[in-house]
């Protein structure tokens, strides 16, 4: 009666003898059949990671063919997902929105106003402002990182808004 051999393909130097024996035979398989392009070497990797995974469902007599099993469907795969690929870079990508061409002049205006605007504010308004809006920052923060009080940043913040609300209509 033969002995189940199930477990053999989990013992490390069982493993390391089946990678000697079919990495190079399974890489062939795979670079033969599918070209440089698939990255052979990854695939038989793969599968190798796959049987070690799998160790114990495996069993000894079945490996080869799980491993060029795996290693042809992880090409097969990869295959479908370089057509995904070229399929979309292949098709017309459109640039255009549904905003209207005055929506967006308008906003290129406005975007303009708003940095001249910026641009007119001192310095140390302009940087709690930025510190506050852009970044994302409390008043507290602000104050701690510039070293001054925290009504001192309001009222640089504050300063701000009013001379920003003065020079941009519509805020």
């Amino acid at each position: 009666m033969s002995k189940n051999l199930y477990d053999n393909v989990c013992e490390e130097k069982l493993f390391a003898e089946l990678f000697k024996k079919h990495a190079q035979e399974l890489h062939n398989f795979i670079y033969y059949k599918y070209g440089e392009h698939i990255s052979p070497r990854d695939k038989v990797q793969e599968a190798f990671i796959k049987l070690w995974d799998n160790c114990k469902k495996v069993p000894l007599q079945k490996t080869k063919s799980f491993l060029f099993t795996i290693a042809n469907n992880l090409s097969l795969n990869q295959l479908k997902h370089d057509k995904v690929k070229l399929k979309f870079q292949q098709e017309d990508h459109k640039n255009y929105t549904n905003q209207s061409p005055e929506f967006i002049l308008e906003e290129k205006e406005y975007l303009q106003k708003y940095q001249k605007a910026l641009a007119n504010l001192t310095e140390p308004q302009r940087v709690a402002f930025l510190l506050n809006r852009v970044e994302g920052k409390k008043h507290k923060e602000i104050a701690a990182l510039l070293g001054i009080s925290r009504k001192a940043v309001e009222k640089r913040i504050y300063g701000a808004l009013e001379k920003l609300r003065k020079e941009i209509e519509g805020i």
